[in-house]
């Protein structure tokens, strides 16, 4: 008699594929910037959990993204405060680093700084849906274990961003490590504030507020 598949191993089995697709994509192929964030991450990490999450577990796709106007506020201001964290943190490290307080690495425009946050934005949901909202809520429902669920989707994160950070060209061995280990401790911090209050827009808001400060002082 075949043995069926435990549920939780096919998310991880449908991540695996994902993964191996975008190393493929960032590999083989170099597409500008605004391609990979608005055209091919959509492609590549939500269409497929989209149609795993509808027509394989026939359930309503993300309940937990909420954007009705009081839950986008409270969840908007909570991240305002986690960024401000964040940016405080990162402000110490880089004095420390070079003796130097630095709010923005180099000149550059409104229009450019615009463009930032809306990348990020995007970034974040894309990042967010696969990694938060399908694969670490299908964990944590059939584990209930916190720490476990929380340290392996952080390892799982990880990954994720490892054909990205390797690809990008002139990132010094330094630069490396220090994203890579923000990575994780991003992916911890997203995986306290959705399992506490069960909302997606929260890890999207505190990542896309992350991935500003890292792309203006990082």
């Amino acid at each position: 008699m075949k043995k069926e598949i435990p549920h939780s191993q096919k998310v991880l089995n449908l991540w695996g594929i994902i993964l191996i697709i975008w190393a493929f994509y960032r590999l083989k192929l170099k597409m500008p910037e605004w391609f990979d964030e608005f055209v091919a991450k959509p492609i590549i990490f939500i269409l497929p959990v989209y149609y795993f999450i509808k027509k394989i577990e026939k359930r309503s796709f993300l309940p937990s993204l909420n954007w009705s106007f009081k839950t986008v506020k409270k969840d908007f201001l909570i991240s305002i405060f986690i960024g401000l964290v964040i940016f405080l943190t990162i402000t110490l490290a880089n004095y420390f680093r070079t003796k130097e307080v630095v709010f923005l690495k180099y000149k550059i425009s409104y229009l450019s700084i615009f463009y930032i946050i809306f990348v990020s934005l995007i970034t974040a949901i894309s990042e967010q849906i696969l990694s938060t909202g399908f694969v670490l809520k299908r964990l944590y429902e059939e584990t209930k274990n916190f720490y476990q669920v929380a340290f392996f989707n952080a390892v799982l994160f990880f990954f994720l961003h490892v054909p990205l950070r390797f690809t990008i060209p002139g990132l010094m061995e330094n630069q490396l490590i220090f994203l890579m280990m923000t990575d994780v401790f991003l992916s911890l911090l997203n995986s306290y504030f959705y399992l506490t209050y069960k909302s997606l827009n929260l890890p999207i808001f505190i990542h896309a507020f992350y991935n500003v400060i890292i792309a203006l002082i990082a």
